[in-house]
């Protein structure tokens, strides 16, 4: 159902009463709570298949509720105590939030996967009172297991005292810490900075019923202010999932009817990675109906050149088997989104838009426009109503490129590095972002990357390593690329390297694939910007909370710990072994690396002669049981039993099978 554009403007009417308030966190719960009672408020699918809905109305009695039980478990801590909230998206956790604010409590987002050491160290920089966590270990602090919380009774005369401040991690989570204080001011205007949405488009908000799936992480920024906060206020109904997996993440989408999907560009990538697979492995046919479909809904084709495919048959067909037929609005965020990416899922009719924001500053644009051209240009949008942009220190020949620089009332209000508390720094007003971003002569923004990131190469230009992993990110086998510049020695130049990850079932066939692909992209690229130095990483590359991979991270990794790299096409040396001859010893070890490789389930690449098999292989006491089964087996030969354990790599076995094989050594 589509409104009028009067419809929808009115609906915004409530944003703008919430300036004239007294712009705090209770307020923004009061206006859901008060204006949207019949609407439905949260909606999962319970342990019985089930799908419950709750509406705003019993939604405020649950929030009461568990505030209710926060403060009987955390009675001794005074008002404005900072408490942890490590519990990840759940029907639950809007009443945990609200819940703790209602207690004159400070509630400090924390990613629910992040290891116990690490939540220590936030829990000591922050200075938080508390923790309510799914966790059964304890911490330095009370610790409030969530299960336990639901099992307590509930005090009706329990006073409610209203705190008005969220923390947030921006960045690490070793070391000096930095950490995001938000007051209810904020957060109101961040709320408000969708006024003018409604002059632009009509489907990111609207009355009537809108249905948002909770797939980011609500102590990201992005998941909590674009996601919880926004479509709280506005009453609209939040569809949670019971894990992240791909088939329950499309099963609840269909089954609860999800209209809204936002998320980071890893969950897009992946989508239309497995929309295309899937239409190549159905065949020729089945693919062709694709492409053209796609081509048709992003304006390149006509219905007639179409076919079949510009049908909404076709296209129920295709939706109905991915996040169902309902989809009205998606967003990617947190990252570079890539256009192969953004036209496959604009092709299959689900309206992909680019937002930008960062932990300091929430949500500050979206590209808006119903027109699918713009929306494939991979615009951030215009700056949302209240906010400002600026580019600083841009080049002579190109004035229109810069460090971004954001003004606006949603801000943070305070920050805490290393666990000092101190204001925001800022440049008359305005915030320093550390992206460099382009502006057209329309006034749409489009990031190129960070500014720590940028690669300087040989002619001193700047390329930008976003741009360059989305040309590899699509081949079959790569899990993540990272695009990086590495110094070699004395030279004031970057080099332009490539890291890839790849998964383990990749064989050397595919793997030889894989180096044609790679090599065919490069050799198509501008000549300042193709890579020279391709690495394959055996580990699982480092991420941020955004799933973005850590650069700087892996740069260090290259230095620090080579042997976690391969060099791709590189032929791998083997051993000398005294005494025998390498055209006896070579076809041995191949066979031995592969045994290791099937026993592991890894590509060979990832194992090394020397690499130990539990320390860096991974491997453990039952899989070498099999691996000794199979060496002995496709080498006709008996490994002692007191050499087990002795035995630990590559090499090791080599020079046991070559004793036992009684291979002629040279005189």
């Amino acid at each position: 159902m589509y409104f009028e554009y009067k419809q929808v403007k009115k609906f915004f009417q409530s944003a703008e009463d919430l300036l004239k308030s007294r712009k705090t966190l209770q307020e923004i719960f009061l206006a859901a709570n008060t204006l949207h009672k019949k609407e439905k408020a949260i909606t999962f699918i319970n342990e019985k298949d089930k799908i419950v809905s709750i509406k705003y109305k019993a939604y405020r009695t649950y929030c009461f509720e568990f505030a209710s039980r926060i403060s009987q478990h955390l009675s001794e801590l005074p008002s404005g105590s900072i408490v942890g909230l490590k519990v990840k998206n759940c029907p639950d956790w809007p009443f945990l939030f609200w819940g703790i604010l209602m207690n004159g409590f400070v509630p400090f987002l924390i990613d629910a996967k992040l290891p116990k050491d690490n939540t220590e160290h936030l829990i000591e920089q922050s200075k938080a009172s508390a923790i309510i966590t799914e966790e059964i270990f304890s911490y330095s602090v009370p610790s409030v297991n969530l299960a336990n919380l639901k099992d307590t009774k509930v005090n009706y005369k329990f006073a409610v005292k209203w705190a008005d401040k969220v923390i947030f991690c921006s960045s690490g989570t070793t070391g000096n810490v930095k950490l995001m204080i938000y007051n209810g001011s904020n957060l109101c205007h961040q709320i408000a900075a969708a006024i003018d949405m409604p002059e632009t488009t009509g489907d990111i908000m609207y009355p009537g019923e809108l249905n948002i799936l909770a797939h980011i992480p609500f102590h990201h920024i992005f998941g909590f202010v674009a996601v919880f906060l926004w479509y709280t206020f506005f009453g609209k109904n939040i569809v949670f999932v019971k894990d992240l997996s791909p088939k329950e993440v499309l099963s609840t989408c269909q089954r609860c009817g999800v209209t809204h999907v936002y998320s980071v560009p890893l969950f897009w990538d992946s989508l239309a990675q497995n929309i295309i697979r899937k239409s190549e492995l159905e065949g020729p046919k089945k693919a062709d109906i694709l492409s053209k479909m796609i081509a048709y809904n992003t304006h390149r084709i006509s219905s007639q050149e179409a076919g079949i495919a510009s049908t909404q048959i076709a296209l129920n067909q295709v939706q109905g088997q991915l996040l169902g037929r309902k989809i009205r609005f998606c967003i990617s965020g947190g990252g570079y989104l890539s256009y192969d990416t953004m036209n496959v899922i604009n092709g299959i009719g689900y309206p992909l838009y680019n937002g930008y924001g960062m932990t300091e500053a929430g949500v500050t644009s979206v590209e808006l426009s119903p027109r699918v051209e713009y929306r494939l240009k991979g615009s951030i949008g215009k700056p949302l109503h209240g906010i400002e942009y600026k580019l600083v220190d841009t080049k002579p020949l190109q004035p229109n490129v810069g460090e971004l620089m954001i003004k606006s009332e949603i801000i943070h209000d305070h920050e805490i590095i290393d666990g000092v508390e101190q204001h925001p720094v800022l440049e008359d007003g305005f915030m320093r972002t550390g992206d460099i971003a382009e502006v057209d002569e329309s006034g749409f923004y489009y990031i190129k990357g960070r500014i720590k990131d940028i690669i300087i190469n040989e002619n001193g230009e700047n390329i930008y390593p976003d741009e360059l992993e989305s040309y590899f990110a699509e081949i079959p086998g790569i899990v993540r690329a990272c695009a990086l510049g590495v110094r070699k020695g004395k030279s004031q130049h970057e080099t332009i390297t490539l890291v890839i990850e790849i998964s383990n079932d990749v064989t050397e066939e595919k793997l030889i694939e894989m180096k044609e692909k790679i090599d065919e992209i490069n050799n198509g690229l501008q000549n300042e910007k193709r890579i020279k130095d391709f690495w394959i990483s055996k580990e699982k590359l480092p991420l941020t909370a955004s799933m973005k991979v850590k650069r700087f991270q892996v740069k260090e990794l290259l230095k620090i710990k080579p042997k976690a790299f391969v060099k791709f096409g590189e032929k791998k040396e083997i051993k000398h072994f005294d005494g025998y001859r390498n055209e006896d010893v070579e076809p041995i070890v191949l066979k031995v690396r592969s045994i290791f490789a099937k026993v592991l389930i890894l590509p060979i690449i990832k194992v090394n002669d020397e690499d130990h098999w539990i320390n860096d292989l991974g491997g453990d006491s039952m899989s070498y049981i099999e691996l000794i089964g199979e060496i002995d087996k496709q080498f006709g030969i008996t490994i002692p039993q007191e050499k087990y354990a002795v035995l630990t790599n590559v090499n090791d076995f080599v020079e046991q099978i070559l004793i036992l094989k009684d291979v002629k050594k040279t005189k």
